[in-house]
């Protein structure tokens, strides 16, 4: 396998695997009410569907990690990017997917004030996850 396939499976599969965690992270919140004890309805329901969606778009976001940003040290090349990378889809859901797909208002706001905050957690757990991934295959 040549060096640049190989760069994008390690990418693509981090960010799965990052999604996976994400997912994880997100159904057991979701399971104990702590975004709906602060007034934010964000509770998914564990299903094939649900982590089919999430995994897929959790590897094509995983790609961002082959932008040539960042890479040395552990503190700069895994936090820094796997929090800077996880803005894109953070940005995305809070004005694309939430206004325009779910019918959630502008920054998810129909689902309570706090919501990005959730949004901004979740998918920063996503990008960490993702760049020690990176990280951790050599990439």
């Amino acid at each position: 396998m040549g060096p640049r396939v190989r760069h994008v499976s390690v990418a693509f599969t981090g960010g799965c695997v990052g999604a996976l965690v994400n997912s994880l992270v997100a159904w057991h919140f979701g399971n104990m009410e702590i975004p709906q004890q602060v007034g934010v309805a964000l509770a998914p329901v564990w299903t094939k569907g649900f982590l089919y969606e999430r995994l897929t778009w959790g590897g094509l976001w995983g790609l961002l990690f082959l932008l040539p940003i960042w890479r040395s040290g552990f503190w700069v090349g895994v936090f820094s990017r796997g929090i800077l990378f996880s803005l894109a889809p953070t940005l995305f859901q809070l004005f694309y997917v939430f206004p325009e797909v779910s019918g959630s208002g502008l920054l998810g706001w129909k689902l309570g004030r706090l919501t990005p905050l959730f949004v901004f957690f979740y998918n920063a757990i996503w990008g960490l996850v993702t760049a020690l991934w990176i990280r951790i295959a050599g990439k």
